[in-house]
């Protein structure tokens, strides 16, 4: 079990990093990795099907991504700001990621889209984030999503033409700072044939947040401290997972943020699954033990992210790392556009 970030590291040109979705989604590649056996298989993502059997059951995160990005200009010089939501701390406060943060201090006041929207920076934190208290007339969510652009990550540089192709097909609940990638992938016509093969599927939330945004900045992993999401699983989705659990299903889940959801939960109720909502910090690498997932399907990551590790907590490190540069090797595209694994 290794704590060295250098150990989660690897080479990745620049070049296979996905800069735009494929124009059909479930047409994404689909690498199929086995950790009991350590055998690889190339397939398709519409080829997850065939993983799973009726019975079983497939989670997804129903988050939907905000607007979150804004540009705005401070009042006093008309210098610009772009702010970044992140969590709504509290009624009309948000954390947020403010650029230039050395010059928007407390007291700061900005305004967008020539003053429907205000915001006066109450508290700084650390690494550029700032408490913004935002005033507005209406409803806060209808003047974001007139304002606000789809806040895509710092290694896409293409212009998205379509916003909703940051969104997953399934996307319900208003609240992520960043897609939940992994559900990117599936289209209607997927889900229907996996429910017609009698696999149940189970939504749950948990909202991206703050740690996306954030590189794991120490040398011990073990010293780097998670940003807390919030998350909620109904009744009916707890029950419906105890029930396959105990029919001897597999519990499949679609992305980290599910897998970290889950398992939250499970480490909560003592390897059941109940209804329940919070916030979560679980930091999933080499040594976790998981309760309640059996397996799941995940993107490709940056190197020396926690995403990385939590994948390696569950398949090993260094399979996990024979897996990447097989990726590479076969020019799998890599990040929130690219393409998919499944590991089981």
């Amino acid at each position: 079990m290794s704590n060295k970030i250098t150990d989660y590291d690897f080479d990745l040109p620049e070049s296979l990093i996905a800069q735009t979705p494929l124009k059909d989604r479930e047409q994404s590649r689909l690498l199929i990795i086995n950790h009991q056996n350590h055998q690889m298989e190339d397939a398709h993502f519409y080829n997850i099907i065939d993983e799973l059997e009726s019975g079983d059951a497939l989670v997804l995160n129903d988050t939907r991504v905000l607007p979150a990005r804004l540009h705005g200009e401070k009042v006093a010089t008309s210098g610009h700001v772009e702010v970044l939501l992140l969590k709504n701390t509290s009624n009309d406060q948000w954390e947020t990621l403010v650029k230039p943060a050395k010059r928007v201090h407390v007291g700061t006041e900005i305004s967008f889209g020539d003053g429907r929207l205000k915001a006066t920076v109450v508290k700084e934190l650390e690494h550029g984030g700032r408490i913004i208290e935002f005033s507005y007339q209406g409803i806060f969510l209808e003047v974001l999503e007139s304002l606000g652009e789809m806040p895509l990550p710092p290694y896409i540089h293409e212009k998205l033409k379509d916003q909703n192709r940051y969104q997953t097909v399934y996307a319900k609940e208003n609240g992520s700072a960043a897609a939940p990638t992994a559900g990117l992938h599936f289209t209607p016509e997927l889900l229907q044939a996996i429910e017609a093969k009698g696999i149940h599927i189970v939504y749950l939330t948990l909202h991206v947040g703050l740690g996306t945004f954030r590189p794991v900045s120490v040398d011990d992993v073990s010293n780097h401290h998670m940003h807390s999401e919030f998350y909620a699983l109904s009744e009916s989705g707890a029950n419906t997972i105890n029930q396959v659990k105990s029919n001897g299903g597999k519990v499949v889940a679609v992305g980290t943020t599910s897998i970290r959801t889950l398992e939250t939960i499970g480490h909560k109720f003592n390897g059941q699954v109940a209804a329940d909502s919070g916030w979560t910090d679980i930091f999933i690498k080499p040594g976790f033990e998981f309760k309640i997932v059996d397996a799941f399907s995940t993107n490709f990551h940056l190197p020396k992210s926690t995403l990385v590790m939590l994948v390696s907590a569950f398949a090993g490190r260094r399979f996990v790392l024979e897996a990447y540069q097989h990726a590479i090797d076969e020019k799998y595209r890599f990040f929130s556009f690219g393409d998919a694994m499944f590991v089981k």
